[in-house]
């Protein structure tokens, strides 16, 4: 499954990865493949959301 590019107004990158990768520890992949450095959002935002890894997690950048 590739990339997928979603819009959303505020929130966090916890419930974006819980949502589309069915994991919110996986948010640091999300604020990796986007740049951010905050999992909480501002604003709108167009977000890249990397494909579901079940192997992927832990919330902790490399």
């Amino acid at each position: 499954m590739s990339n997928r590019i979603i819009t959303i107004a505020g929130g966090n990158l916890f419930a974006v990865a819980a949502k589309y990768l069915g994991d919110a520890t996986q948010w640091i992949r999300i604020a990796q493949q986007n740049r951010l450095n905050d999992p909480i959002l501002q604003g709108v935002n167009m977000l890249i959301i990397p494909p579901i890894d079940a192997s992927a997690g832990g919330g902790v950048g490399s």
